[in-house]
């Protein structure tokens, strides 16, 4: 087989997309590069209700192992801050689980969209058709600087919308609404999840640039 279905090439342009911006995410739940940056920049937010910079990165951290980890949603709720108190209520407990289950199903979204990539590549190869295989690369490198110029548009014009509208998307219910003065607002103000989507738009559109560029111009040195 020489040619492949238009539809086959549709749906590795599609995947690009979907597998650049999970990579970009799984570089920012690296332990603990980004929470280490962010919390040290000089003008984020201090927490009102009493947190320092150093509970915060404790603390943070500590979140961030339970959703990285095997371990159940009991780990979590048996870490208690110095006065003796449960770090977080019943109700953000119920939200950390949600996130790691959403966290865990993208990690193994992202395994199949990478293995489905390189078998895409494999067989384009064996049936002389990498020129198109790169060419649907290229295309969905340049979809992915459009949906992140979107994205990134709406982080600049109006983050709280694009924020709701993400957590009405992925989550039930107001299960991901908190007081201020709960510890995972304390901990995760507005302002980290601003840069998080700024740094995971700026890394998208990094791959996404090699991706088209160095896509089309391979596409089009070895034709096949």
């Amino acid at each position: 087989m020489k040619r492949l279905s238009s539809f086959g090439l549709l749906l590795i342009t599609l995947a690009v997309p979907f597998f650049l911006i999970m990579s970009s995410i799984r570089i920012l739940l690296i332990p603990y590069v980004f929470v280490d940056f962010e919390y040290r920049l000089p003008d984020f937010p201090p927490d009102t209700y009493g947190f320092s910079q150093a509970d915060r990165l404790k603390w943070s951290k500590i979140s961030m192992d339970y959703l990285l980890n095997d371990q159940g949603i009991s780990w979590l709720a048996n870490q208690t801050l110095p006065a003796g108190t449960p770090l977080y209520t019943e109700r953000e407990l119920g939200h950390m689980l949600d996130v790691k289950n959403l966290i865990q199903s993208m990690f193994t979204v992202w395994w199949i969209l990478l293995a489905f990539l390189a078998l895409a590549g494999l067989l384009t190869w064996r049936v002389k058709a990498t020129t198109r295989y790169q060419r649907s690369v290229s295309n969905g490198g340049w979809l992915t600087i459009i949906l992140m110029a979107v994205i990134l548009g709406f982080v600049a014009l109006s983050f709280n919308w694009l924020f709701t509208e993400f957590h009405r998307l992925f989550f039930s219910g107001d299960s991901w609404l908190f007081l201020y003065s709960d510890t995972l607002i304390r901990l995760f103000p507005i302002r980290f999840w601003q840069d998080a989507f700024i740094y995971m738009g700026t890394l998208s559109v990094v791959f996404a640039l090699l991706c088209g560029y160095f896509g089309r111009r391979l596409a089009n040195r070895f034709r096949t």
